[in-house]
């Protein structure tokens, strides 16, 4: 093991001490909240500890690479869009733009999703929505991590274009075409039908589940790797 992983390792293993001792911040406490993610994050409402024997046994590295993240989720032979919406959706993950996700990296997404503010969960969907970094969303960024999302998630709740036309007509203030976080913020807390299923649309708590215990889809399900209509 390289000097740097052994130095990550150990301040993980440091970071696990801390939480586990504080155990109750990683449990579902979300009030009113709790019914915007719906189930969800029911399955991620565990002991930290159970997290981080899971995740280490899984990668004794205590490091995810995107080759790992993509077997684990049956996304190998994608065509180049395709490739590009999942690392996209891979780096939200990987906040230190490291090329891996470590335990404390996936350990805060998995706190964000079962403890995260409102606030909190529209800002990392709009970050994972803008995949050009120019702070606003259009119509094809927002069309196209919905697909790649519900994608990963084996779900199809409604069709790319009746997603993106509602999200658009409830959310964008000035009719240009395009969100600013702002705008998206704004919108989602002005309706919660609209928030409700834009969590839901946008919801990773399986992704992590999958991340942790190393399952792949069974053979009878419906495979993920069926990212089409990206553009």
């Amino acid at each position: 093991m390289s000097a740097v992983k052994s130095e990550r390792l150990n301040e993980e293993r440091i970071y696990m001490k801390t939480t586990c001792e504080r155990g109750h911040r990683f449990r579902i406490t979300m009030g009113n909240e709790e019914s915007i993610a719906g189930d969800q994050t029911g399955i991620l409402a565990q002991d930290p500890y159970v997290w981080y024997r899971a995740f280490m046994m899984e990668y004794p590295s205590g490091l995810q690479t995107l080759h790992e993240f993509k077997a684990l989720l049956g996304l190998q032979g994608l065509n180049q869009k395709a490739n590009e919406h999942v690392d996209q959706i891979y780096n939200t993950f990987d906040t230190n733009k490291d090329g891996y996700i470590d335990f404390v990296e996936f350990i805060a997404a998995v706190n964000l999703m079962v403890q995260g503010k409102i606030e909190q969960k529209l800002k990392w969907y709009f970050k994972m929505c803008d995949s050009d970094g120019n702070g606003s969303i259009d119509k094809k960024e927002l069309r196209n991590i919905f697909v790649a999302v519900q994608a990963l998630n084996g779900q199809h709740t409604m069709s790319p274009e009746e997603f993106v036309n509602l999200v658009l007509q409830k959310a964008d203030a000035n009719n240009d075409g395009e969100l600013t976080l702002e705008e998206f913020i704004n919108g989602m807390e002005k309706d919660r039908d609209l928030l409700e299923i834009v969590s839901k649309s946008f919801d990773l708590s399986n992704v992590l589940k999958i991340i942790c215990n190393g399952k792949q889809p069974d053979a009878g399900e419906t495979p993920p790797n069926t990212l089409t209509g990206l553009v």
